[in-house]
């Protein structure tokens, strides 16, 4: 679901939002329209608001963890954790965690990678926020959503800042909500 579609339809902060992401055509590979959030990263207002739209939303929801997909859901996630008063779960590429860890493949429209998680990270029961910036086919969602399952915890919400309005593998995330601030930007006259 959209946060447009969500009770801030018509809010000037998601414009703002999607306003301050850059787009790169054909990067890394021609016909991609690479959704740049470091420049969201150089608005302090942009960036603020991302996260205040994410905490107000999660907020009340008894979150006591939230999960962080590398390496751009490590931007916003301990922010928000530390807002709503959960611990940040750090969800990395292989090799990057010391100590015992548990690992999840995922295909990519383009090949194939995985996450990892240390074992110790999160408890059974636990009630857990993944947190991305972007979703389009769901594949990296859906094997984080894998991993936090396996160690006992409930996923309660997906979260990410850029999605497609159909997201090619919904399906993927196992019935899981999925909550996205801004559809991905165009630039003028490219396709």
């Amino acid at each position: 679901m959209f946060a447009a579609e969500n009770g801030l339809k018509g809010d000037p902060r998601l414009q703002g939002i999607s306003q301050a992401i850059r787009v790169v055509p054909h990067f890394p590979k021609p016909g991609i329209m690479f959704q740049d959030i470091t420049t969201l990263l150089l608005d302090h207002k942009a960036f603020k608001d991302t996260v205040d739209i994410f905490v107000d939303r999660y907020r009340g929801m008894n979150i006591s963890v939230v999960a962080g997909v590398e390496a751009r859901g490590f931007m916003f996630g301990p922010s928000i954790a530390l807002a709503i008063g959960a611990k940040f779960v750090p969800l990395r590429k292989p090799r990057k965690l010391p100590g015992e860890v548990i690992s999840e493949a995922y295909d990519l429209e383009y090949g194939n990678d995985c996450l990892e998680m240390q074992i110790d990270a999160v408890k059974p029961g636990e009630r857990a926020l993944i947190i991305d910036d972007l979703v389009a086919t769901g594949g990296t969602l859906s094997a984080a959503i894998r991993l936090l399952e396996r160690m006992g915890a409930e996923v309660v919400e997906c979260g990410c800042v850029v999605g497609l309005r159909e997201v090619k593998g919904q399906r993927r995330l196992n019935g899981k909500p999925l909550y996205i601030l801004v559809e991905p930007r165009q630039l003028d006259g490219c396709f």
